[in-house]
């Protein structure tokens, strides 16, 4: 199944994508509800709507999947890591405690694009783009929310989507210097779509040792830059998902990222590694597909010049009024 949310003028619906056509939920539904319902809510829903009505879906505009409860990234693909490293710090590096834990960073929940909405991107001479897969938390019945095993956060796994997660590299790697971040390198927009497709619908991709074995590939104004296999991740998506609810809670609604696949999955790591592809410029367009889920486009729209702040200032370190 494929879920997603459109417009087709002033008001937004919610339902399934089925084959060429848009047929919105049963009863009013929404995404939310059917997330927390879960798979069974999803397929009871599917069986409730007749196929062969709603809109054509070249008639409509697609809107972000789902407006997340939280969005989580990781850095599960130690060749971006390799590469992403010598581009923004300098230094081609994997930190030995990559291989102990999917580390992941919260970002912006609140500034989500979707198919073909333009990112209006901070003043930044390294605008990049990162292709990723993400992952969708539903409910499950019987399972929890926290410190789950690997097994039970594979069935909290709803479906998957595409994720852009948008990047100015320069304001990034300042940011990180200070051992903190990345904050607005990163949190001015994050595209998701084209829609959700069910985990049951890849489930034939799963290969051997649990990994997502699809392919996955991005283009610049139609050029081919990256390409890789998602399953090349250090670790499985259930691993990500266990590991994000330990001592925390993952809700029907978050959104939890891949991180950036190897092999050009954003300028950065082709940077690191030498090339002279130009930072994303206004007007480009950056198309990403993904085996089993579909694309993804988004623009890049002109920069916005944000109120300028002072730096910090030197202060006395006075421990009392008087």
């Amino acid at each position: 199944m494929r879920i997603a949310r459109w417009t087709g003028g002033t008001a937004a619906c919610e339902g399934f994508v089925i084959d060429d056509r848009v047929v919105p939920f049963p009863d009013g539904l929404t995404v939310a509800d059917i997330l927390a319902g879960g798979s069974d809510a999803a397929h009871a829903a599917f069986g409730r709507v007749e196929a062969e009505a709603g809109t054509a879906l070249a008639d409509v505009r697609l809107l972000a999947p789902l407006v997340p409860a939280s969005v989580r990234d990781f850095v599960a693909f130690e060749e971006h890591v390799e590469g992403v490293s010598a581009g923004v710090e300098g230094k081609s590096f994997v930190a030995p405690e990559w291989y102990e834990a999917p580390t992941f960073y919260f970002t912006n929940p609140h500034t989500i694009l979707g198919p073909g909405e333009a990112v209006a991107p901070p003043v930044t001479q390294r605008l990049d783009f990162e292709l990723e897969v993400a992952v969708v938390i539903g409910n499950a019945p019987g399972v929890g929310e926290t410190n789950l095993t690997a097994a039970d956060a594979r069935s909290r796994i709803f479906g998957y989507t595409i994720m852009n997660d948008w990047s100015a590299r320069d304001l990034q790697g300042r940011e990180m210097k200070v051992r903190l971040g990345p904050a607005k390198g990163k949190d001015f927009g994050t595209s998701l779509g084209p829609w959700i497709v069910t985990a049951d619908e890849l489930e034939q991709y799963v290969d051997a040792d649990g990994f997502l074995a699809i392919r996955a590939e991005v283009c610049i104004n139609g050029e081919l830059v990256g390409e890789d296999l998602v399953s090349n991740m250090g670790w499985p998506f259930p691993e990500l998902v266990a590991y994000a609810s330990r001592n925390s809670r993952v809700v029907p609604g978050d959104v939890l990222g891949s991180g950036t696949v190897g092999n050009g999955g954003c300028l950065g790591e082709l940077w690191g590694r030498g090339s002279t592809i130009p930072a994303l410029r206004e007007g480009d367009e950056v198309r990403m597909s993904v085996e089993g889920i579909g694309e993804l486009v988004g623009t890049v729209g002109a920069p916005v010049l944000a109120p300028e702040l002072p730096a910090a200032r030197p202060r006395p370190r006075t421990r009392h009024r008087f």
